[in-house]
């Protein structure tokens, strides 16, 4: 099939190389983390690395893997979600890697503490309490364990440690999960965030811990060894919160993160098309690409020509189209890079199609293939 004029650009725009701290990307397209449910026992096996190296020889530029807990005991709420801690977990995530770079891809782990969402007795800890910064849920209730000074130098420590697995097991970076209402996002958001101590309070106090498990990982890697810290306004079950009303606000919440060594901001929305604030056209990624002088990553919907999430009540396609509408805005350097999920669910060799004006050669995302999400 011969590229239309529409998607010629697509491969001019997202075929460049771009550079991440000492990391060069061979384009601009990244998998999406996305939790799969497929690593019994907390150990991703040959099946999660051929996963990962499919998409990675089908020409994605970077891959950041599902979230993966750090070593904390309340960190988690499955067995089945993949762990980044203990031996026979790390000896499967040495083997994703292998295999990704054999592929000619670049990945990183995404690392995860879940804070209060996780209810008591969940695996893989069953005895470890639910906490977060004031042992508030995301529904408002008080049902967990309020962080204590200890606590919260425990799990920075957790954070770091893992940054320094990361990097001694090959991986080419990592993404900090700081977003949809797990413990990082907890710490950011009013709502969870009742502390009276310098980790609460105003915008600028409740990023510190952001700031300090950033300012940790940096510590223990690299100079050169990517830091990407993913963010949200939505929450799980909540696409209606916000951490921040106005750009000013959102500056306070990004700007300590930034400096505190963050590379890259991953800014997760719904639909990346929409804009985050009223005056402007700028999303989520544009405007923390603008108010923190870092490259940033857009995700949300890419590449498919609906919400799929309406579609999930019934076994129905969503077409796995151009991306026309992104165009423009990577051309205009509004963000960097772009994080596509579902897209590259549905068809491992999505990137490739694209990079080289296939996109009518791409399959559609049936709501069947959740079954490898989870």
């Amino acid at each position: 099939m011969s590229p239309s004029s529409t998607e010629i650009p697509a491969a001019a725009s997202l075929a460049r190389p771009f550079t991440l701290g000492g990391l060069t990307l061979a384009n601009r397209i990244v998998m999406a983390p996305m939790t799969r449910y497929f690593s019994p026992g907390g150990v991703p096996g040959d099946d999660v690395a051929e996963y990962y190296a499919r998409r990675a020889a089908g020409g994605t530029g970077l891959i950041i893997t599902e979230g993966t807990y750090v070593g904390h005991a309340s960190a988690g709420l499955s067995e089945r979600i993949p762990r980044f801690h203990g031996d026979a977990a790390l000896a499967g995530w040495a083997n994703v890697v292998e295999r990704v770079h054999r592929a000619g891809g670049r990945i990183m782990p995404q690392l995860w503490h879940v804070g209060m969402v996780r209810s008591a007795g969940d695996p893989p800890f069953p005895e470890a309490p639910a906490m977060g910064p004031s042992g508030t849920a995301l529904d408002g209730t008080r049902r967990g364990h309020t962080m204590t000074l200890a606590d919260i130098d425990a799990v920075i420590g957790a954070f770091a440690g893992a940054a320094a697995t990361a990097e001694r097991l090959g991986f080419d970076g990592i993404e900090l999960h700081g977003a949809h209402g797990f413990l990082i996002d907890q710490f950011l958001w009013a709502a969870t965030n009742r502390r009276g101590d310098p980790y609460g309070g105003d915008p600028a106090s409740r990023a510190r811990f952001a700031a300090d498990v950033v300012a940790a990982c940096r510590a223990a890697v690299s100079p050169g060894f990517p830091i990407v810290f993913r963010t949200s306004q939505w929450k799980a079950d909540n696409y209606d919160a916000r951490l921040a009303e106005t750009p000013a606000g959102l500056e306070a919440v990004l700007a300590p993160i930034a400096e505190a060594g963050a590379d890259a901001f991953h800014a997760s929305t719904r639909r990346y098309w929409l804009p985050e604030f009223t005056g402007s056209d700028l999303n989520l990624a544009g405007w923390a690409k603008k108010l923190t002088g870092r490259p940033s990553v857009t995700v949300g919907s890419v590449g498919l020509d609906a919400d799929v999430v309406p579609a999930f009540s019934g076994d129905q396609q969503t077409r796995v189209t151009g991306i026309d509408r992104l165009l423009d805005r990577i051309e205009r350097d509004e963000f960097d890079l772009v994080a596509v999920g579902r897209a590259l669910i549905a068809d491992p060799e999505w990137a490739g199609k694209v990079l080289t004006g296939r996109t009518g050669d791409t399959v559609p995302f049936s709501t069947t293939q959740l079954a490898a999400l989870r």
